[in-house]
């Protein structure tokens, strides 16, 4: 023991980085394996990434990267350090088919960062300085805004589990949070809500959208209800396609899922579909109507783009 020092700091010294070593040991696997895929939700996903800043905030406190280094040194040795093994890192799950994530790289750095920024503030006898203050404030506060994230992705699903029956709330002034396709908020053609969804189509083999974070359990409903306005004077065909999660975690055969046409008439469409149709959709199994993971609406090969006004979706 050293002079002086309180009874049991050494010991408790040499045990923090074995058991941080540890548990790291036992936490580094998950970055290849298990975990979320590209069918699971939003809020598991963002969960799943705050791994990242408590995996590398192990290893610095079992490296111990001061033992050799101090000052900007030690800051820079291990920024340097963590980008390189970070993208190695990404490198080798994009390999692994996970998905490549430049976030994740800050993510290691906001883990070792709070180590080394308040780890001297509970050093004894150390002097508090204004400078020491803010780097762990500023990393602090990166670990907040991370974890914010994190709960404004739970409070959003939240809402998305308790909106049915509108499968999607019109009022979001940022759609992209919920579809992939080219779409915008518009004004024009409205029914029920204050505004509808603007959906350019192209004229590529496949070109529409898809809502990809919608309320997954169906199984209290009897129907779909769709509206939507065609500004043009000529008819539009468009495809209707549902799926469940075990859907996106198949290879995706046509016949899995559920697929019918719409045919827009100028001016405002409402379709209604009854869901034990969609549930028994899929050829030698049925649907599972409460884990729904994604609705597409697409045309095929148009003549040229066209235009539609998605007004109303809600399950009756």
């Amino acid at each position: 023991m050293i002079p002086g020092s309180p009874p049991g700091t050494s010991s408790t010294g040499q045990q923090l980085p074995l058991l941080a070593g540890t548990a790291s040991l036992l936490i580094a696997p998950f970055l290849f394996i298990g975990g979320p895929d590209w069918a699971s939700g939003p809020l598991l996903k963002s969960a799943w990434n705050l791994g990242h800043i408590l995996l590398f905030a192990l290893l610095t406190l079992a490296i111990r990267p001061w033992r050799w280094l101090s000052g900007w040194r030690l800051w820079l040795a291990v920024t340097a350090a963590l980008l390189v093994a970070g993208i190695a890192i990404e490198l080798i799950q994009n390999g692994h088919n996970r998905t490549m994530d430049g976030r994740d790289l800050l993510r290691n750095l906001i883990g070792s960062w709070l180590i080394i920024a308040w780890r001297p503030l509970f050093l004894p006898g150390t002097r508090a300085s204004t400078g020491r203050g803010l780097v762990a404030g500023t990393a602090a506060l990166l670990l907040c805004f991370e974890l914010g994230s994190t709960g404004m992705v739970a409070a959003r699903q939240w809402q998305v589990h308790h909106q049915l029956p509108l499968l999607y709330d019109f009022r979001h002034q940022n759609p992209k949070l919920f579809w992939t396709g080219s779409l915008a908020v518009s004004a024009n053609h409205p029914v029920s809500h204050p505004q509808t969804l603007k959906i350019d189509l192209g004229t590529e083999t496949y070109s529409g959208v898809s809502l990809n974070n919608l309320p997954a359990d169906w199984r209290d409903y009897e129907r779909l209800s769709i509206t939507l306005f065609n500004p043009s004077a000529d008819p539009l065909a468009l495809t209707l396609r549902i799926n469940d999660v075990a859907h996106d975690r198949s290879d995706h055969a046509y016949n899995d899922r559920y697929n019918t046409r719409l045919i827009l008439d100028p001016g405002l469409n409402t379709f209604t579909r009854n869901l034990t149709d969609i549930e028994n959709a899929p050829d030698g199994r049925t649907m599972d109507m409460s884990q729904i993971r994604r609705m597409g609406l697409f045309a095929v090969r148009l003549p040229e783009p066209r235009t539609v006004y998605l007004s109303d979706l809600r399950l009756d």
